[in-house]
């Protein structure tokens, strides 16, 4: 059972926030949610994660990583072994256990995600992702001064005084 939740008061007093809202809202809604195929996500450092993809008979051909703004697209498309093997040897699969459909997996990324490095090994598919903050957006430490240090240094502004020119 799920609840639908009302974002309507949040939005009356937040601006900037309309993203973060409409995930909220996406990630309460019911519906049938594929979990094909598995994934695992984690947190590797203090700004790097790393997602991982159990892809088991995709070769790299078959996948394709893709990184858009805040958002990251996975997408497998297996080709049938017969078109593999040039139509050469016909298989009768008597079970089919390993899925090996094709998928489509999408990741919300947080502003400034950027994906480091995609690999594939032992069936598993690897991407790296660093979050690198620019400069101008870091934390920076401002200075204090103290009431008496306020003097102006430097060129003082010059007021009229009667027609003469006096150094303020």
């Amino acid at each position: 059972m799920r609840t639908e939740y009302d974002f309507s008061p949040l939005f009356r007093s937040t601006v900037g926030f309309d993203r973060m809202f409409d995930l909220l809202q996406h990630s309460t809604r019911g519906g049938v949610d594929d979990n094909y195929p598995p994934y695992d996500i984690e947190r590797t450092g203090e700004d790097s994660y790393r997602v991982t993809l159990a892809v088991a008979g995709f070769k790299p051909d078959d996948l394709n990583v893709v990184a858009q703004q805040n958002m990251l697209v996975i997408t497998g498309e297996r080709r049938s072994r017969a078109e593999a093997n040039g139509g050469e040897q016909q298989r009768q699969v008597l079970h089919r256990g390993i899925a090996g459909r094709s998928f489509e997996r999408r990741f919300e990324l947080a502003d400034h995600v950027k994906v480091a490095s995609a690999d594939l090994a032992d069936g598993l598919l690897t991407i790296e992702l660093k979050r690198e903050i620019p400069e101008a957006m870091r934390p920076r430490r401002i200075e204090v001064g103290s009431a008496g240090s306020n003097v102006l240094r430097g060129p003082q502004p010059q007021r009229q005084v009667e027609g003469q020119a006096q150094v303020a």
